[in-house]
């Protein structure tokens, strides 16, 4: 069953958004979260400034560089690397590192807010569920490895026992951020929990990886590097950053080309005007009631965009473009004529498997 215009109507008139009701549970535990850090801070004071200061810059410099991804996914991974190595930070500049996890918290909310500024005053305003996911998963690691510092039960580990540790708090902070947003992404799309929450982890594992290690070696080597060593590794994430904006560019290409590609058949006339376009949205809600994964859906949806692209090779159109009406061979040479072109392209082989059968 697809939520339609009237469905999203609640009674007395009030629009219901899906996945709106998950948001906004996320975005009231951060606030919480975030004015008691805020309030804890400003009572107990805010330790090492300077270095407080010099992480706030990385993680406001890291949310002003958003990067958006296949599927929809905005993630701020320099900020995230940056928020995460200050909340398992051991040690800064040979000095222990004696911040509470109340100012990790309070120090990326901050930045964060600081580097969202400019997309704000331009009216690019984040998802909701970002920012609190963001604050959320920051809360994680820094409630879980600041304690076991500031009581001294993890200052006794050898630096490679310590950097393990570090590294597996922030995989776990990344973790409950995937199953935050395939959670709003389940409320929104209506798929089931485990599916989203596989395409979120598959989707990110890439990335997700450079940032865990960017953390650690944050945190593992300002001992010795002190404020050096944001600079240094934090080039190194932003050009991690650019390589994925370059890959979601190839991605973002491929769709226009298949999508330009599908009005082939309109143009010349075998097909009416929208008829791919209707064929793709159809297949990907009944695609979606079935709970079938990303890269399925994004393979459904080329094929449908492309299934009558064998029509090209008749010699005459087909009355109306409707294949129903030719016959069972006819049927057939559309069908193979299409995935043999589709087969060129080097790259969508799953796709011309879907419109061959």
């Amino acid at each position: 069953m697809t939520l339609t215009a009237a469905d999203a109507v609640r009674p007395g008139g009030r629009v219901s958004e899906p996945g709106l009701a998950a948001s906004v549970l996320l975005a009231v535990a951060a606030l919480l979260i975030t004015v008691i850090s805020l309030c804890s801070t400003a009572i107990y004071g805010v330790k090492q400034p300077l270095v407080a200061l010099a992480f706030g810059l990385f993680i406001g410099v890291g949310a002003f560089l958003r990067l958006r991804l296949p599927g929809d996914r905005e993630v701020w991974p320099v900020a995230t690397a940056g928020a995460l190595a200050y909340s398992v930070l051991p040690w800064f500049g040979g000095i222990s590192a004696e911040h509470a996890a109340y100012q990790a918290v309070s120090v990326t909310a901050l930045a964060m807010i600081a580097g969202m500024l400019p997309h704000m005053v331009a009216s690019r305003l984040p998802a909701l569920d970002l920012v609190a996911r963001q604050v959320l998963a920051v809360a994680f690691a820094a409630f879980v490895f600041r304690p076991s510092w500031q009581f001294g039960e993890a200052r006794g580990y050898p630096a490679w026992e310590l950097s393990l540790i570090m590294l597996g708090v922030c995989v776990l902070a990344l973790l409950l951020d995937a199953a935050m947003a395939s959670l709003v992404r389940s409320a929104r799309t209506r798929a089931p929990f485990i599916r989203t929450l596989g395409d979120e982890l598959t989707a990110g594992l890439g990335l997700n990886s450079a940032v865990a290690a960017t953390a650690v070696m944050i945190s593992m080597t300002s001992s010795a590097m002190s404020f050096w060593a944001l600079p240094v590794f934090g080039l190194q994430m932003v050009l991690v950053q650019v390589a994925f904006k370059r890959y979601a560019m190839i991605r973002a290409t491929y769709r226009q080309t298949i999508r330009a590609l599908s009005r082939v058949t309109e143009v010349g006339g075998y097909t009416e005007t929208g008829h791919a376009r209707r064929v793709c949205d159809i297949s990907l809600a009944v695609g979606r009631e079935m709970g079938m994964a990303e890269n399925d859906l994004l393979n459904l949806e080329y094929a449908a965009l492309m299934h009558d692209i064998g029509q090209l090779s008749l010699d005459d159109p087909i009355p109306g473009g409707a294949t129903v009406v030719a016959a069972p061979y006819q049927q057939r040479q559309i069908a193979d004529k299409g995935a043999d072109v589709i087969v060129e392209t080097g790259v969508l082989d799953e796709v011309a498997h879907i419109v061959r059968h």
